[in-house]
C-alpha cells in the first residue's frame, strides 16, 4: 500500500502539467487534458493487466487527434471539442470490440520499424509545432515539418523574448534535471518556476501567454454530439489512433512486466483502454493511452499494483476541485517546453542506423514510414509503413529460404553446398531443402527451383525434395507437386519427397500426393530417398 501511494502521488505529480500541455498540443483547453486524467485512468486500472502502466493523455496520439479533427473544425471552437471527446468515445469502442472479439494480435500488423519510423517522425512533427509558443508568434497549424519551419524562419524577427526566454529555460532545466537528478519531477518544477516568474515579475503583462481561467470542479456527464456524418468522418482516424495507441501502451507495458516477471493479456488491454476511452467520452475527455515517460517514473517510484494508478486518478481529481486557480499564470511557453524534451526524446537514429546493416528491407520500411509521416500526414504515414511491411512480409512468404544440399564426409548429416565446401552432391542426384510452409503462393517458385536443378552440365536422373522444415502443405502446393513429378517424369527424372513431418505426411495422404507418387515416391530420410534413387532400374522406372 505504502509503495503505491508513493508511485500515484509522483506520477499524479508529473501527470498534471504534462496532460495540459498534450491537451494544448491536440488544440484543447489544458482543462480537458485533466478531465482525461481522472476517470479514464480510474477505468484502466480497475480492468487493464498491466501493474505500472500509466494511462492518461500523451503527446502522439495528442497530435493524431489535432491532425483529424483540425480537418473538421477550428480550433477552438465547441465544434472542435465536440469532435475530439466524439473521437475517444469511437477510439473506446473499437479498441474495447477488438478485445471482446480477440483481436489483439492485428497489432502485429505495425511492426517495430514502423512504429520506430512513425514515432521519430511524429516526434518531430510534435516538437517543431511548439515552436509557436515556443517563440511567442503566429504559425500556422501544420503536420508538415518544411511548412513549420519555413513559417518560423519567416517570423523569426518578430520573436517576443521574454517568452522565447521562458520556454527556453525550461527546456534547460528539463535536460539538466534529468541528466543530473531525474528523481525531481522536472515538469512540475518548471511549471511553479515559470508560474513564479509570470507573477513576480509581470510577465503576462509584458505579452507572455499564460493559461488562463482553468474551470474548477470534475467534469458533468454528458454525450458529444453524434452524427453519421461526424462518425464517418472521424473512423480512420479512430481505427488508427486505436492501433497506434493501444500498441505503444501494450509494448511499454510488456517491457515492465517483463522485469517483474508477470504477462500481459493483450485482448483484456485492448478492453482496459477502451473502458477508458468510452468513459472518457462521458465525461468530456479526449483520446487516452499508456505513456513511456510516466509508466517508468510510475515504476521506478515502487508501483505494485494497479492501486498506484486509482490514487494518481483521485490526485488529478483533488487538484480538479481545489488547485485548479493555481495554473491562471502557468505560461504556455513552459508547456511547450515540457512537450518538446518528452517528444524529442523518440527520435531514434540509432536504430536506423542499426538496421541498415541488420536488414535493409526493415531500414527500408522504417525510412518509408519515416518520411511517409512528414511528407503525407500521420494516418498515410501509418499506413505506407503497414502496406510495405506486408509487402515485405509477402515477397518472403512467396520466395522462401531454400539450400541444395550436399552429404557430408562423415556419411551422417546432408548439409547446404553454398556454406559448406566439403559436402558432396549424390551423382546425378539433387537434394532440395525449403524452409517454409508449402502453399499457393510459394507452389510456383519452388517447382520453379526444382526444375532449375537438372539445367545444369551433369545428367541429372532424381530430385529429392527434403521436407524437414516444412509445417504444412496446402491443396495448391499438393497439385504442384503431382504435376511437377509429371512434368519430370516425362523427361526421365524421378522426383520423390523426404522427411515429412506426420501432420505433411497426413495432409500428402489425404490430397492423394502419396498415392500419386507411388510406394517409392516418399522417404523417412535423405539417406534413404538417395539410396533408393541410385539404383539406375529406379531411376528409370515409371
Amino acid at each position: 500500500l505504502s509503495s503505491d501511494m508513493v508511485a500515484g502521488l509522483t506520477t499524479a505529480v508529473m501527470l498534471v502539467p504534462q496532460a495540459m500541455a498534450y491537451a494544448m498540443l491536440a488544440g484543447l483547453p489544458p482543462i480537458v487534458g485533466l478531465y482525461a486524467s481522472v476517470l479514464p485512468v480510474a477505468a484502466y486500472a480497475l480492468l487493464g493487466t498491466s501493474r505500472q502502466l500509466a494511462v492518461g493523455p500523451v503527446a502522439m496520439v495528442s497530435l493524431m487527434v489535432a491532425s483529424s479533427v483540425g480537418l473538421l473544425a477550428e480550433v477552438g471552437t465547441e465544434a472542435y471539442l465536440g469532435y475530439a471527446v466524439l473521437l475517444a468515445g469511437l477510439v473506446g469502442v473499437i479498441q474495447f470490440g477488438m478485445g471482446t472479439l480477440k483481436l489483439g494480435f492485428l497489432v502485429n500488423l505495425l511492426s517495430h520499424p514502423v512504429i520506430s519510423g512513425f514515432t521519430s517522425a511524429a516526434a518531430l512533427i510534435i516538437g517543431l509545432s511548439q515552436l509557436k509558443h515556443l517563440m511567442g508568434v503566429e504559425i500556422a497549424r501544420s503536420h508538415h515539418i518544411h511548412e513549420i519551419l519555413l513559417a518560423a524562419v519567416e517570423q523569426s524577427g518578430e520573436t517576443h523574448l521574454p517568452t522565447l526566454a521562458l520556454g527556453l529555460g525550461g527546456i534547460f532545466i528539463l535536460v539538466g534535471l534529468k541528466r543530473w537528478n531525474p528523481r525531481i519531477p522536472g515538469a512540475l518544477a518548471v511549471v511553479v518556476l515559470g508560474t513564479l516568474a509570470v507573477k513576480l515579475f509581470g510577465l503576462d503583462d509584458a505579452g507572455v501567454k499564460t493559461v488562463g481561467e482553468v474551470p474548477a470542479g470534475l467534469p458533468g456527464m454528458s454525450l458529444p454530439p453524434m452524427d453519421p456524418s461526424s462518425i464517418h468522418a472521424l473512423l480512420p482516424a479512430a481505427i488508427a489512433i486505436s492501433l497506434v495507441g493501444f500498441m505503444e501502451s501494450f509494448s511499454v507495458a510488456s517491457s515492465f512486466a517483463s522485469r517483474d516477471g508477470h504477462k500481459l493479456n493483450a485482448n483484456r488491454e485492448l478492453m482496459g483502454l477502451g473502458a477508458a476511452n468510452l468513459v472518457g467520452t462521458l465525461f468530456g475527455a479526449y483520446p487516452v493511452t499508456g505513456g513511456f515517460s510516466r509508466t517508468a517514473v510510475n515504476a521506478q517510484a515502487g508501483a505494485k499494483t494497479p492501486l498506484a494508478g486509482l490514487i494518481t486518478a483521485g490526485m488529478v481529481a483533488i487538484t480538479l476541485v481545489f488547485f485548479t486557480p493555481l495554473f491562471h499564470d502557468l505560461p504556455k511557453p513552459v508547456l511547450a517546453s515540457i512537450v518538446m524534451v518528452a517528444v524529442f526524446g523518440l527520435i531514434n537514429v540509432k536504430e536506423a542506423l542499426q538496421l541498415t546493416r541488420i536488414k535493409r528491407t526493415d531500414a527500408f520500411a522504417l525510412g518509408a514510414t519515416f518520411f511517409g509521416t512528414l511528407t503525407l500526414g500521420i494516418e498515410l504515414g501509418i499506413l505506407t509503413g503497414v502496406v510495405l511491411s506486408l509487402a515485405f512480409f509477402l515477397k518472403r512468404a512467396a520466395t522462401p529460404h531454400h539450400v541444395v544440399l550436399g552429404q557430408m564426409p562423415d556419411g551422417c548429416e546432408w548439409k547446404s553446398l553454398a556454406r559448406n565446401p566439403e559436402a558432396r552432391p549424390p551423382t546425378g542426384i539433387r537434394v532440395l531443402r525449403v524452409d517454409a510452409s508449402l502453399y499457393f503462393a510459394n507452389a510456383d517458385f519452388v517447382v520453379a527451383r526444382a526444375i532449375e536443378l537438372t539445367a545444369g552440365d551433369e545428367p541429372i536422373h532424381a530430385i529429392v525434395l527434403d521436407l524437414s522444415a516444412v509445417n504444412d502443405v496446402d491443396s495448391s502446393a499438393a497439385h504442384a507437386l503431382e504435376t511437377l513429378h509429371d512434368d519430370l517424369a516425362k523427361v526421365g527424372i524421378r522426383f520423390a519427397l523426404a522427411n515429412p513431418k506426420g501432420p505433411v505426411r497426413d495432409m500428402l495422404a489425404r490430397s492423394g500426393v502419396t498415392a500419386h507418387f507411388g510406394p517409392k515416391g516418399t522417404f523417412s530420410s535423405i539417406k534413404e530417398a538417395v539410396t533408393a534413387l541410385e539404383d539406375p532400374q529406379l531411376a528409370t522406372a515409371s
